[in-house]
């Protein structure tokens, strides 16, 4: 499991790395989508798990809803960063 882990972990970073700048946003938002899934999929086993399984789906539910809420935050200042500057009001 370990070697699986550091296998994808070393070829994430390398496909990420590659991608040019201009198309973080898109790619941003489309992770936020997915994420909003991993989120109802974690609402619906944690709807049918047992009582001694819960305590770790929720800890699943709270660590993507950080995700997401991270992701989306992390979007929106990336997207500021390309508005034009609003004029400042004369004095």
């Amino acid at each position: 499991m370990i070697i699986i882990l550091v296998t994808s972990a070393l070829l994430g970073y390398r496909v990420i790395s590659r991608v040019p700048s201009l198309l973080h946003t898109p790619l941003m938002s489309g992770m936020n989508a997915l994420s909003g899934i991993t989120v109802l999929g974690a609402l619906a086993v944690f709807a049918i798990a047992d009582p001694g399984l819960k305590i770790g789906v929720a800890i699943a539910l709270i660590l993507a809803m950080i995700n997401v809420t991270g992701g989306f935050w992390v979007t929106d200042r990336m997207l500021r960063m390309f508005q034009k500057a609003k004029p400042r009001p004369k004095e």
